[in-house]
């Protein structure tokens, strides 16, 4: 019945696989359809149970959380949460969800895409192509190559270990760094990050963004990385520190960086785009029609799963199911 339907925002835009999959099931209420954003959610917020949040763009901080008295579960868009207070939702009884696993393979893809085109400068040769230049000479070896390089990944979970499968096949030894050795995984594990920096010529980031994660790749790790460095980053722009990466480049104190994600994307730095020897992509990471529809589906079925009464499908570790007892 109707009356029975539990009510639900939309945040961020949308997107048909929510809208389609949410509509005859709840009450879906689109915050971004609103000629006055303001006066839907006061005379919604009294009933809203569930908030889908379609971008992570869009920051659902405790204030916000706070507005709906009734809210029992965020299902948010995407494998991090940063932009969600996680924490602060466990301890009001608010589940999180997010949508990891149907994203490992894209991202990983993508990955080692990103970490081709900045070893071999494969879009500078294709600009060089395009120019004309090659009419004139054919476009200068490549000073870097996957042959003689060891790739140290920052952060050995789902995505990194779809990496370093992928790596394996490539032939490239891959050592690692987490806050702790992760069961099961065989490569040689590294407690203290710049110690691996300086052990290897490669850093591929793959950590949650957040406050544990800010400018984790210092000036530190980049000068242990040392001017045969190339550092690639799929994990958030604020786990690396912007301005002394820039720095680093312009200095030519590594080699090259392969950047998918930025800090105040979608705006990225004039410095970086000046200059021809990195690599910059607009955060691509999962971005496929196929891989986006899967997690716009699990941000749907970890709603449906919740007001059907069954056990969300990918709770968050801040707001875990069954909730745990406090001593």
């Amino acid at each position: 019945m109707a009356a029975d339907k539990a009510d639900i925002v939309l945040i961020g835009a949308s997107k048909p696989v929510i809208v389609n999959g949410l509509s005859s099931q709840v009450h879906l209420h689109k915050l971004f359809e609103a000629k006055d954003r303001e006066a839907l959610l006061a005379e919604i917020a009294p009933r809203v149970r569930g908030l889908a949040v379609a971008y992570t763009a869009n920051k659902i901080d405790s204030a916000f959380m706070s507005r709906f008295p009734k809210l029992e579960i965020v299902s948010s868009f995407g494998v991090g949460y940063d932009h969600v207070d996680a924490k602060w939702a466990g301890q009001h009884g608010i589940i999180v969800t997010n949508t990891p696993d149907v994203l490992n393979e894209e991202v990983a893809d993508t990955a080692l895409g990103l970490l081709l085109c900045t070893v071999r400068e494969f879009p500078q040769a294709d600009r060089y192509l395009r120019a004309g230049k090659w009419i004139e000479k054919g476009y200068p070896l490549s000073k870097a190559t996957l042959r003689d390089r060891t790739v140290g990944i920052v952060g050995m979970g789902r995505i990194g270990k779809a990496i370093a499968r992928r790596l394996d096949a490539f032939g490239v030894p891959v050592v690692y760094h987490s806050r702790n050795p992760q069961a099961g995984v065989a490569y040689k594990y590294y407690p203290d990050l710049v110690a691996m920096a300086r052990d290897v010529d490669t850093l591929m980031v793959i950590v949650p963004g957040g406050a544990a994660t800010k400018s984790l790749i210092n000036m530190q790790v980049l000068e242990a990385l040392g001017p045969n460095g190339i550092l690639i980053n799929m994990a958030r722009g604020s786990v690396v520190d912007e301005p002394a990466l820039i720095k680093a480049l312009q200095n030519r104190t590594i080699m090259s960086a392969g950047l998918d994600v930025f800090v105040n994307e979608p705006e990225v730095p004039q410095e970086l785009i000046a200059m021809d020897h990195v690599v910059l992509f607009p955060h691509l990471g999962s971005a496929s029609e196929y891989t986006r529809r899967a997690m716009d589906q699990l941000v749907v079925d970890n709603l449906l799963a919740w007001f059907s009464g069954k056990p969300p499908l990918t709770p968050v570790p801040e707001t875990p199911y069954p909730p745990q007892k406090r001593g």
